[in-house]
């Protein structure tokens, strides 16, 4: 069974930057697209940005284009983050699916393994 674990979350201040990590076990990058999503307080889950599973495409929310960086390295997704903002400060989840599933990630609801998330607070 795939397994999925977020770190790096944390309080930051408005422009400041952040680390997020998920640690994949259970099964091997090249065959899943890894995704990070985020959920607000009052909002629903959303796609922040996909890595396929190859590691050749990467996609990002229009929020994030410019500021988030996703790369993956041996069993680890990372999401680097700069030039925060009060609007992002949401639990942050990293999800898989598989490449027989979906070319990249899917809307949450399509995404079939799931971390427990990490919270990222933006603020002064």
């Amino acid at each position: 069974q795939l397994q999925l674990v977020e770190s790096g979350g944390g309080l930051v201040q408005p422009g400041g930057s952040l680390r997020l990590s998920c640690a994949v076990s259970g099964g091997s990058l090249d065959y899943y697209n890894i995704g990070w999503f985020r959920q607000a307080p009052g909002k629903q889950r959303e796609g922040v940005s996909c890595i396929s599973s190859s590691g050749s495409s990467t996609t990002y929310a229009d929020s994030v284009k410019g500021r988030f960086t996703i790369s993956r390295d041996n069993a680890m997704v990372n999401l680097h983050m700069n030039s925060l903002k009060p609007e992002d400060t949401a639990v942050y989840y990293c999800a898989a699916v598989h490449l027989t599933v979906a070319t990249m990630c899917l809307p949450p609801d399509g995404m079939r393994h799931w971390g427990k998330g990490t919270l990222v607070t933006v603020s002064s």
